[in-house]
């Protein structure tokens, strides 16, 4: 850090990303992206909307919008378009967090929220999770602040069941529950149901995973127009060409190709199951997960010294050096060759290690 850096930001400690080698020797297990590449409408889309990279792309993006309100039933002015979900989601820390008004978020979580806090200054109260990695509702219905729920929660999986976010909304209609709703589509039950009831919710999600778009950077926030316009004031007072026309115009060309999208989710999803149900036979403890990945430890195995062992065997996992977590590793469901290989290397660490 140089001598110059405003000392408002000398205590900031930014989001470490997962590891992303210089080359592809590593089976890349690490960061929850897709195992699939984008649709061929994406690309297609996403080619042609390249010769036009000499002109600045529509501010509102219109026509995404409209795709993206479309297949979530609800209105244009209920949508925003950001640049990855992590945008969207610091727009909500800028517009609904303040020295009186702090964040809350479960104490193990996406890691980014507290940066996002620290980054805007404003205080953030992290409530513990139970001992099974479920959120403490009757505690976060007790907290007073804008509340930040990553559902499924990462890194554990898990699901929060949509009558409990109900019960947090209604703790406190004054004020804004944000469900960030990155891994929705392997399992879970979206939240964007709820948003005629209650005018306090706001939903994120991504076009990364699922949607087999994390190169090109593209997220959205829904929720009531008054809501999406207090957002569409920050993010004009911040970067109003914030999606590029390539990823538009992939974004719309995956939205057109709906189908393929849902079976790469439901292979995703049988490919889930029957990794854990290998590892189960190996021996492994896992959580309840409805993501894209798998949350996994095994009574007999450190967790870093798993994770360092499969890197050696080139097998890229998530290790998280939180204590009530460093005994588990996060696993991206790859294909289904990729986790034969994962296998493999468990079982050949547990015959050396056990």
């Amino acid at each position: 850090m140089s001598r110059f850096m405003s000392e408002k930001f000398a205590s900031l400690t930014p989001y470490t990303p997962g590891e992303q080698p210089k080359n592809m020797q590593y089976v890349k297990l690490n960061t929850n992206e897709s195992p699939f590449p984008p649709s061929q409408t994406a690309q297609t889309l996403a080619s042609a909307a390249a010769k036009e990279l000499q002109l600045y792309p529509d501010p509102e993006c219109r026509t995404l919008t409209q795709a993206v309100a479309d297949t979530l039933g609800v209105d244009f002015s209920q949508v925003l378009l950001t640049n990855g979900s992590d945008e969207i989601l610091n727009f909500a820390f800028m517009a609904y967090c303040d020295e009186n008004t702090p964040a809350v978020f479960p104490n193990i979580t996406y890691g980014f929220y507290s940066v996002f806090a620290e980054l805007n200054r404003v205080p953030f109260v992290e409530v513990p999770l139970k001992p099974d990695f479920t959120v403490d509702v009757d505690t976060l219905c007790k907290t007073h602040g804008t509340v930040f729920l990553a559902n499924p929660n990462a890194p554990t999986g898990i699901e929060l069941a949509q009558s409990e976010i109900c019960r947090i909304l209604e703790s406190d209609p004054n004020r804004i529950v944000v469900v960030d709703e990155a891994y929705v589509d392997f399992g879970a039950q979206s939240a964007v149901a709820l948003l005629e009831r209650y005018p306090n919710l706001l939903v994120t999600q991504t076009f990364s995973k699922s949607r087999s778009m994390a190169g090109a950077r593209l997220g959205f926030g829904v929720g009531s127009a008054d809501l999406i316009c207090d957002l569409n004031t920050i993010k004009y007072s911040t970067n109003p060409y914030n999606i590029n026309r390539m990823t538009m115009a992939a974004g719309l060309g995956t939205l057109q190709d709906a189908e393929y999208t849902a079976q790469n989710c439901r292979t995703v999803m049988e490919t889930r199951a029957e990794t854990m149900a290998q590892l189960a036979a190996l021996g492994f403890e896992m959580t309840e997960s409805k993501a894209n990945f798998i949350f996994a430890r095994h009574p007999k195995l450190d967790g870093e010294r798993t994770y360092l062992a499969l890197k050696e065997k080139g097998i890229l996992v998530r290790h998280f050096t939180k204590p009530e977590i460093s005994a588990y590793n996060r696993i991206t469901v790859g294909t289904r060759e990729q986790m034969d290989l994962l296998l493999a290397a468990l079982a050949q660490i547990l015959e050396e290690t056990v």
